[in-house]
């Protein structure tokens, strides 16, 4: 399993690796199986969410994401394998699930006669808060979403995005501790997109995992921490996102290929060392050392934790003068384009949804 959020460069995400390390997982997928009537959807799907996780969900269409969130909420049942919130089963416990996860459909459906307080009412007393804490809740939520000069308005009234926060205030009223959301920007325009997003960092900085499915990478980046890939019903990858930085990549300092970008402040044929710091570096790194440029190199090796500090030691003794040194940012959207890529080929043979 993958660590936790730390803060990087432009991201707001702020999450102790340490504390995911010590936390068992909220949600576990266990050999997940689904059947529709005509083909299979879900086959054999197996992965873990780590508390204070926001994972963007993505695939083509017909992947099975759909499927697999529907599973997760409990409003769909597997043909075989499990799902555990907190170490429990959903199909054991159904209106824990009910509670405790909160789910957003693709095309979510809000009453447009009633006010967004009465839909907010509504949605908490389905999901067990207590007739004293309706109020109070509503007034919370409405706050968190900055919806509370909508709460008096017709769902008929209200632009697209906050219909959209409505129908999100719906799905935390209860205070669920995993939040599970398809395609929450479709049909919003640029400036909700970037609220929406601002939304969810804000969700996640108050506890909430969340597992998010959309098509528009770019936006999924901006928040997210982990990136799980179906396609044809299959998982085909599941990893913390190199752009959290390096220490919310592995738990463990196991041996791994890395890919490591190195800036210099002082050029490349500049130094008075460059022999020495280069046969520093293939010492340690023999795999592959490009010079991008003058003052940037790029280094794919196989490295454990120590190996890399190493590296960084050899070349600041060896002369130079680093400004920035760690693993190569990847694009969400380039992540998975590579995933696909090495997805095997079996994962094409089967029928789409």
């Amino acid at each position: 399993m993958a660590a936790g959020p730390v803060r990087n460069g432009p991201r707001s995400l702020q999450w102790d690796a340490s504390v995911l390390r010590k936390s068992p997982p909220l949600l576990e997928v266990r050999s997940l199986r689904f059947d529709y009537p005509n083909h299979p959807a879900l086959s054999d799907i197996s992965f873990t969410l780590a508390a204070g996780s926001v994972t963007a969900l993505v695939g083509p269409n017909g992947a099975g994401k759909s499927t697999l969130m529907r599973c997760i909420a409990g409003l769909a049942e597997p043909l075989s394998g499990a799902v555990y919130l907190d170490g429990v089963a959903i199909t054991d416990n159904p209106r824990l699930a009910h509670r405790d996860i909160g789910y957003l459909e693709d095309e979510f459906g809000l009453y447009d006669e009633l006010t967004a307080s009465q839909c907010l009412h509504y949605a908490a007393a389905a999901r067990g808060v207590t007739d004293a804490n309706l109020d109070a809740r509503t007034d919370a939520v409405a706050a968190q979403l900055d919806i509370t000069h909508c709460l008096p308005k017709r769902v008929r009234e209200l632009s697209r995005g906050q219909r959209q926060r409505v129908a999100i205030g719906q799905a935390i009223i209860s205070a669920p501790k995993l939040l599970v959301l398809d395609e929450p920007a479709s049909g919003l325009d640029p400036e909700a997109r970037a609220s929406l997003a601002g939304l969810f960092r804000r969700l996640q900085g108050d506890g909430i995992t969340l597992l998010v499915s959309s098509h528009i990478l770019t936006e999924l980046e901006a928040y997210s921490t982990h990136m799980l890939v179906l396609r044809a019903g299959r998982m085909i990858e599941y990893r913390a996102l190199s752009t959290v930085a390096a220490d919310a990549a592995p738990l463990r300092s196991e041996r791994r290929k890395r890919s490591l970008d190195v800036v210099l402040h002082v050029p490349w044929r500049d130094w008075a060392t460059l022999t020495t710091a280069g046969e520093q570096i293939q010492a340690i790194a023999p795999d592959r050392v490009a010079v991008t440029d003058a003052t940037h190199l790029h280094i794919e090796a196989e490295f454990d934790d120590a190996g890399q500090i190493a590296l960084l030691q050899q070349l600041v003794s060896g002369g130079a003068q680093v400004l920035s040194f760690g693993e190569t940012r990847q694009t969400l959207a380039a992540s998975y384009e590579q995933s696909i890529a090495d997805a095997p080929a079996a994962a094409d043979s089967r029928s789409p949804q």
